[in-house]
């Protein structure tokens, strides 16, 4: 039998307490050895009378931990008595630095402890918990490799590190009180307030009312009650838009009506935002004029210690920055941007080495891929290149694919502004460093004008790499399933083979042959961007009839305006042209007067969802065509009718329920038709629309009621988020057929 050897583990091993975990075996099985951190692997020198069984617990891992390899190789070297957590060394970067993780129940205990060491100490972690991502500069994961390089050990907490039956032991975020980050409370202009409690001070002024920027783990939230979330929407200029909220656990149920998958989601080490139903649809409308409310528990000892001094359960919390650019990190950064927004700063002195926004999940799918979820990992096999994919234009996220392993990244967000884009440039050098990777193909979106192409072309001349456009709908379904399928492609814009529009697509296939087979009818969109902005414009883009003229000035369209909008459409001039599933439902919105103007992301299609939420919807007639090579819904027709439901006095929500309920009806047989055409039993759906629970429920009603099998992607966002690793997944096919 054997009883000696060097086991070496691959995988995220870093910052798991793996050395800690593998000592404490290795005192349980009397085991003689070392074990030390090489890049993104562990090597465990061994010896022992119970070596096999010592070998089969470590190849289990610790909870954060993902096990790629176990190897077992002769041990060379003798080893004395006892075993040692020896000092970490260069070796490969095929792993990855886990996410951060929420702040666990035994560190919440220790901080709610009177009398103990970490009573009342809002960054308490363990090997369990706390940062990483948002710490790490470079691996190894050692202390001094990260943020708290900047905090020496205190003696106690040092004895702590090397006491091998404690729970920090080795644990690289391990501070307290004495020698850890502290906290401070800034007024307006980023003055440090004399207090000798700054949480307690902090949560007085949330209970008066005031609004409190706040610098978590990845970056600033500005956060008040519900009863101040008027003010913030109208400091912040977007009074439409719903604000994520962090609630106790005992009062979830008072704003929301979790399933038991809601509840999972919560609970979970991640923590995301969980868009849930409300407890009452119509309630908390100062938080989310939706049916629905995001939803997250505290996941740091700071929220946990801010609750705790509250007189309420619930805060807005949101991220600082604007939609769809990059999380505020630094204390003099918030104080500048935040000027006349904030009233105080509760604030850190822990640098945020990588920003990280929430992660978001609704019904179990994710939304945004971020804290807690990303730096994302997947065993893949795409071949021997090394392969960027730089994601598309909104929603963006990046993926690097090296050695059987695509590691994508936190969101990054909209990659139409410089800061965003040096965003995107930054984050694909931190993880590139900490993967070692040099890329050989890089692949981006079709569109010729996005940033991230532009940024795409300017790194491929520098590092000599391969270029692959990827057609972003295409990318959706790639980063699906490699399997032949159909797939269905449902969002609001991407740049199509012919230069227009797609968004309703239905493709035949496996990457990197994904044949076009189908789509929404094409239709002009008056204006291009103003028509996603002004949902009206899209709906005569539809409908260009005089019955839609004379509705637009009814509701106060200017007969100068009206005029112009019309000879627009009809000579095409400024005029592009769409299929897009998105702007049908926009069109909707606009027709019933649920959403006339665009404030936030998504608008005009929530708040129509929202209207049809809980109504029966009617079964229309749909109308087909043929555009060249592919069928098409007619989305003109099933608009007219909804006109017509509407002029004779149909209630709107029936409308707007029938509205969905019909075009999802309708994607869906093009789907099963070109399924049955080719003998493809699975269709695969992606793209942003397919988060409207409605519209995703009725196609998989349908295909699986044509006995097809339906994929919905759960490991990446339905929505942008997965398009960067679709990239990769499509241009390794691409290469391996040249």
């Amino acid at each position: 039998m054997q009883n000696r050897g060097k086991i070496v583990i691959r995988g995220i091993v870093q910052g798991v307490g793996f050395r800690p975990f593998v000592y404490a075996l290795a005192e349980k099985y009397a085991i003689s050895g070392w074990v030390k951190n090489l890049g993104s692997r562990v090597e465990i020198a061994a010896a022992g009378a119970r070596f096999s069984e010592f070998c089969a617990e470590v190849s289990k891992g610790t909870v954060l931990s993902t096990i790629d390899a176990v190897d077992v190789f002769p041990l060379d070297e003798e080893v004395g008595p006892g075993f040692a957590i020896r000092s970490s060394g260069q070796g490969s970067l095929d792993g990855m630095i886990p996410p951060d993780v929420a702040v666990c129940d035994d560190c919440i205990r220790d901080i709610f402890t009177p009398g103990g060491r970490y009573e009342g100490y809002w960054a308490t972690s363990c090997v369990n918990c706390g940062p990483r991502y948002s710490i790490i500069k470079t691996l190894p994961y050692d202390r001094e490799r990260t943020a708290m390089d900047a905090f020496p050990t205190c003696m106690p907490c040092g004895a702590e590190y090397a006491d091998p039956a404690c729970r920090r032991h080795h644990a690289q975020t391990i501070a307290c009180a004495s020698c850890g980050p502290s906290l401070a409370l800034l007024g307006p202009d980023g003055t440090e307030s004399a207090c000798a409690d700054p949480v307690a001070a902090a949560a007085a002024m949330l209970d008066a009312g005031q609004i409190l920027a706040v610098r978590g783990l990845g970056g600033f939230h500005l956060a008040c009650t519900e009863e101040a979330a008027g003010v913030l929407k109208g400091r912040l200029g977007r009074q439409e838009q719903p604000l994520a909220v962090m609630v106790r656990e005992d009062a979830v149920e008072r704003y929301a009506s979790p399933t038991e998958e809601d509840w999972g989601a919560l609970r979970d080490r991640v923590h995301p935002i969980v868009v849930m139903e409300k407890r009452d649809p119509a309630g908390n409308r100062g938080i989310s004029s939706l049916h629905t409310i995001g939803v997250m528990l505290p996941y740091t000892g700071l929220h946990h210690l801010l609750f705790a001094r509250l007189g309420h359960d619930l805060l807005v919390m949101t991220s600082a920055n604007m939609p769809g650019t990059p999380m505020i990190t630094a204390t003099a950064d918030a104080v500048a941007r935040l000027r006349g927004t904030a009233d105080a700063f509760l604030v850190h002195d822990r640098e945020i080495v990588n920003r990280c926004d929430d992660s978001v999940v609704r019904d179990g799918h994710i939304i945004r891929l971020s804290r807690g979820m990303a730096p994302m990992r997947a065993a893949i096999d795409l071949g021997g290149r090394c392969i960027l994919g730089v994601g598309p234009e909104l929603n963006a996220t990046t993926t690097i694919y090296r050695n059987g392993f695509a590691v994508t990244s936190p969101h990054v967000g909209n990659v139409r502004n410089p800061q965003t884009l040096a965003y995107l440039q930054e984050t694909v050098e931190k993880i590139g460093r900490l993967l070692g990777a040099s890329f050989e193909v890089i692949a981006h979106d079709l569109h010729p004008q996005f940033l991230s192409t532009r940024y795409a072309r300017e790194l491929a001349a520098e590092t000599g790499a391969e270029l692959v456009a990827v057609q972003h709908h295409r990318a959706h379904i790639a980063a699906a399933t490699r399997e032949e399928c159909v797939g269905i492609a449902i969002d609001g814009v991407g740049y199509g083979d012919d230069g227009t529009i797609w968004g309703g697509e239905i493709f035949a296939g496996a990457a990197p042959h994904l044949e076009r087979v189908a789509h929404l009818q094409t239709v002009a969109m008056p204006g291009g961007d103003l028509a996603t902005r002004y949902p009206e414009r899209m709906l005569y883009g539809i409908l260009p009839e005089e019955e839609t003229l004379r509705l637009l000035l009814s509701r106060g369209l200017g007969e100068v305006e009206a005029g112009v909008l019309a000879r627009q459409v009809e000579r095409g001039v400024n005029v592009a042209r769409t299929s897009s599933t998105g702007r049908v439902l926009d069109a909707a919105a606009a027709l019933l007067g649920i959403c006339r103007e665009r404030t936030y992301d998504g608008e005009p299609a929530m708040k129509l969802e929202s209207a049809a939420h809980g109504v029966r919807a009617e079964e229309w007639d749909l109308e087909y065509g043929r555009e060249g090579n592919c069928r098409t819904l007619q989305t003109a027709a099933l608009l007219k009718r909804a006109a017509a439901e509407g002029a004779a006095g149909r209630d709107v929500h029936g409308i707007a329920a029938s509205v969905q309920h019909n075009l999802a009806r309708g994607i869906a047989v093009l789907a099963i038709d070109a399924a049955a055409e080719r003998g493809i039993g699975t269709v695969a759906l992606s793209g942003g629309v397919a988060y409207n629970a409605a519209i995703r429920e009725t196609i998989r009603r349908c295909v699986e009621d044509a006995g097809l099998s339906l994929l919905v992607n759960r490991r990446y966002p339905l929505g942008d988020g997965c398009i960067s690793f679709g990239q990769c997944v499509w241009a390794a096919a691409e290469l391996d057929e040249r």
